[in-house]
Formats: structure tokens, C-alpha cells, sequence
């Protein structure tokens, strides 16, 4: 099951949050995690197992660290074992297999056979949160918890289950066992879950149909002129793909009385590499950086070990998204252009003008988006020789319809801080201070989340083409 799907709109999510509202605190804890085990069986079947598996898992962990006086730490290191474990069984295992294979058809050996592995939609993400949970537990910041249904609601919350944002325990530990849902926060829940659910079927859905196009199509049949069409069509797709069900899911957490961090702020406005991660996938790069770049010793064991740190955590974060050696090469760019920075660019860079900055930022990140696309790393190589005019002279008016072309100029204009802009604009000639026309301002704007709501949903009642690209992760 899936947000932008007519079955979760207009019967799941009604259900639940009717549950959810009229209900006492304890009871309607149980509904949203019998809801959510349900909505993860609803797409995974018996994988369900899997998530409950990695819920008992960090409950028992979690509360023999709390118990233990002397071993703790080796507690820890056995429950982040069995963590990554899983994780790695279920992800991993077919790629160093099929590694393996390659190298033994090198060396002219028999061939080792394996049925493939399933991999469960959103493993990277409920893992991470039961990571973050054990670890927290033993650095003091947060406190066991006893009741093993509240860890399986945290772990298994269906609005950021299986595409995030990585949710940490001790932003909700609180929130689970006392909240309240006003109808301010149900109102800004649902404006955020409408925007979110806009973007996803609107923007992201109709530049995908623009990249898929060129992504699937011969390489030796596209132009330049095209596969920098294709490739800013992706960039596009990407981020109203995953900010979009950011947005949905922090939506849906007000609606049932949680609070999630910001996943994303414009990341395509930043002005440096650094700045971009900043802004772009807020919960999976402070996690990096809280579990993995901090321990590892961050900024504080010289300059060497620094860039050493940045190149580890970085190859893991592309590792973390694919199993494939296109995804750690995606990773490594970006690594590469954060020591480079750190190495002097960033200097030269604050001295140019600010739309050069923007540039070098979205140069960078597009090219390596491509290797985030295609998985096949010699073909995404050959992509990028086509990017700097290595293609065919060809006409690309084919891949453009008057749909994806306003989606492609939407993405563009949106993809920027508009609601900045106009509160701004506003102030400056007065209008803010004026209440008649703030009044209107709200009238209109619930009537554009009216218009849009009803527009998407026609659209995926009537079109099939609507996946998600996080789920795979």
C-alpha cells in the first residue's frame, strides 16, 4: 500500500485517524500499530515477520542494556550486529554474491547458484531507527522502554515506514505515550500531506515520464541536448519523489498527533556540496554523522583523518541506498567535492557570484544523479560522455508533452523557496498588515489545495504510473 493509492486515501487513512482522534491515548496506540503492521503486510505479506523480528530484536536489546552494569557496550555491539545483520542478509547478500560469481567466471571456476534474495521495502530505514534507538538507550539520551508495543509502534509508524524520514526515538519517546492532535495540527497535517501528495503525483510523476524515456532509451540514439533534458528531468523526479512523501509523511504524523523533523530545504539552492547535504535528506545524513562520522572522530583527529572519515561515511551512504558499485561511486563524488571543498574551494567559492555558486552545485549533483539512475556503471560512464557531447544529433520534441513539459517548468520554479519569495514580496509593499487581504490570501489558498488535491487524485484514478523511488531502499 502506498499514499498516493485510492485504497489508502479514501479507506485506510479515514479509518485509522477516526480511530485514532476519538480514542484514549493507550487504545489508540494499539490501532496505529495494528495499522501499520497491516499496512507493511500489505505490500510485503509475510515479510511482515521481518520488521517484527527487528522490533522484538531491539526491545530485548534496549532493555538488557539498561539492566546491565558492566557489559553494555558489549550488549550494544551484539544488538548493532544482528541489525546490520539482517540488514545485510536481506540487501546485501546477492550483490557480494554476485561479485563473487564475477570473480570466479574471471578465474574460469564453476559458477556458485543462489535463488535471489527478496528485499523488504524499507529495511534501510526501520533498521536505522532501531540502531539509533539501541545506541541512544546507551549513551544515556534516552530511556528504555519497557512496553515492547510502544518500540513496535516507533519502529513500525506507517507515515515514514518504508521511505522516511528516518525518525529518532528520542524526538517521539514523549509524543508516544502522551500527545494530543488539535485541529490546528489536524489542519496543517493535512495542508502538508495535500502539498506532499501534489508534488509526488503532479511534479515528480510527470518529469518521470520525461527521464524514463530517455533513461530506458539506446544511448547511442540520444543527443546531448537530451540527456541533459533526461538528466534534469531526474533531478526533478528525484526530489519531488522522496520530498513529497517527506511531506506526506510528516502530514500524516500531525494528523495522529506526532511532530517529525524537516527531511529537506530546498536542497537545489544550496551554494556548496556541504550546504546541499545540509539541506537534502536532513534525517539520513545527521544520522551518518551522529552514528557513524562523530565515533569515527569527525573533525577532531587532524585533517587526514578527517577526509578518511568523510570518504567512509560517504561510500557507506552510497552503499546504504543500493547495492551496487554505482551507488558508492555516487556516494564517493559527493565525498570528493566535500574534501575538496574543505581543501580550499569552499574559499574560492564564497568570492564568485552567487549564481555561479548555484551552478557548481547543480552541475555536480546532476551528473551524479546519473549514476544514482543507472545502476550499470559502464552504461551510466557512457551517459555522462553523451552529457559533455558525446551523442547524436537528434530531435528530442518527441519526448515532450505539453503535461510533462508544464510538470518540468513546476518542478523548476518550485524546486526553490517560492512561499519565501511571496511572504517577502508581501511585506515590502505592505500587504501582510493588511487583514482583509490575508483573509482572502487563506480563502485562496484553500481553494488551490482543493483544486490540486482533486487533480491529483483523477490523475492516479486514471493513470498507472505511480512508484515511489525510495521504496526500493
Amino acid at each position: 500500500m502506498i499514499f498516493t493509492s485510492v485504497i489508502f486515501l479514501f479507506l485506510f487513512l479515514p479509518l485509522v485517524l477516526i480511530g485514532s482522534l476519538i480514542m484514549p491515548i493507550r487504545v489508540r496506540n494499539v490501532i496505529i500499530l495494528v495499522a501499520s503492521l497491516f499496512f507493511y503486510a500489505w505490500g510485503e505479506s509475510e515479510i511482515v515477520l521481518i520488521m517484527i523480528l527487528s522490533i522484538l530484536l531491539n526491545y530485548v536489546i534496549g532493555v538488557l542494556i539498561d539492566k546491565s552494569k558492566d557489559n553494555a557496550r558489549f550488549i550494544l555491539s551484539v544488538g548493532v550486529f544482528f541489525n546490520l545483520g539482517i540488514l545485510f542478509f536481506f540487501k546485501y547478500f546477492n550483490f557480494f554474491f554476485n561479485n563473487i560469481n564475477h570473480l570466479l567466471d574471471l578465474t574460469g571456476a564453476n559458477k556458485l547458484s543462489l535463488d535471489k534474495i527478496h528485499l523488504p521495502i524499507g529495511i534501510s530505514f526501520f533498521t536505522f531507527q532501531g540502531i539509533s534507538y539501541i545506541v541512544d538507550v546507551y549513551r544515556k539520551h534516552a530511556k528504555a522502554q519497557y512496553n515492547p508495543l510502544k518500540i513496535g509502534l516507533y519502529i513500525s509508524l506507517f507515515p515514514q515506514l518504508i521511505a522516511g524520514p528516518i525518525v529518532r526515538y528520542t524526538t517521539i519517546m514523549d509524543q508516544i505515550d502522551e500527545r494530543k492532535t488539535t485541529l490546528s495540527q489536524l489542519s496543517e497535517g493535512i495542508k502538508r500531506f495535500i502539498i506532499g501528495f501534489a508534488k509526488k503525483v503532479i511534479i515528480a510523476n510527470g518529469v518521470a515520464q520525461i527521464a524514463d524515456a530517455i533513461f530506458l532509451s539506446n544511448y547511442g540514439e540520444i543527443s546531448t541536448l537530451m540527456a541533459w533534458v533526461g538528466v534534469v528531468s531526474y533531478t526533478l523526479q528525484i526530489y519531488f519523489d522522496f520530498s513529497g512523501y517527506s511531506d506526506m509523511a510528516i502530514g500524516l504524523g500531525k494528523m495522529m498527533g506526532f511532530n517529525f523533523e524537516e527531511n529537506f530545504n530546498f536542497p537545489y539552492i544550496a551554494k556548496s556540496i556541504r550546504d546541499f547535504w545540509r539541506r537534502w535528506h536532513i534525517s539520513l545524513s545527521t544520522w551518518f554523522r551522529d552514528y557513524l562520522y562523530i565515533p569515527l572522530g569527525g573533525n577532531r583527529k587532524g585533517r587526514l583523518r578527517l577526509y578518511v572519515n568523510l570518504i567512509i561515511v560517504f561510500a557507506l551512504t552510497g552503499f546504504w541506498h543500493g547495492a551496487s558499485w554505482s551507488f558508492v561511486f555516487w556516494g564517493l563524488f559527493h565525498g570528493f567535492f566535500l574534501i575538496a571543498e574543505r581543501l580550499g574551494l569552499s574559499r574560492f567559492l564564497v568570492f564568485i557570484f552567487a549564481p555561479l555558486q548555484h551552478i557548481y552545485v547543480l552541475f555536480v549533483v546532476m551528473i551524479s544523479w546519473v549514476f544514482f539512475r543507472v545502476e550499470n556503471f559502464s552504461d551510466a560512464l557512457n551517459y555522462v560522455s553523451i552529457l559533455f557531447g558525446n551523442g547524436v544529433k537528434a530531435e528530442i520534441g518527441a519526448s515532450l508533452s505539453n503535461y510533462t513539459l508544464m510538470a518540468l517548468i513546476l518542478g523548476v520554479v518550485f524546486s526553490m523557496n517560492v512561499k519565501s519569495g511571496i511572504k517577502w514580496a508581501e511585506s515590502k509593499i505592505g500587504l501582510t498588515s493588511q487583514p482583509v487581504y490575508m483573509e482572502i490570501r487563506s480563502v485562496l489558498f484553500l481553494l488551490f489545495l482543493g483544486a490540486i488535491f482533486f487533480f491529483s487524485v483523477t490523475e492516479i484514478a486514471s493513470d498507472t504510473y505511480n512508484p515511489f523511488i525510495y521504496l526500493r531502499f
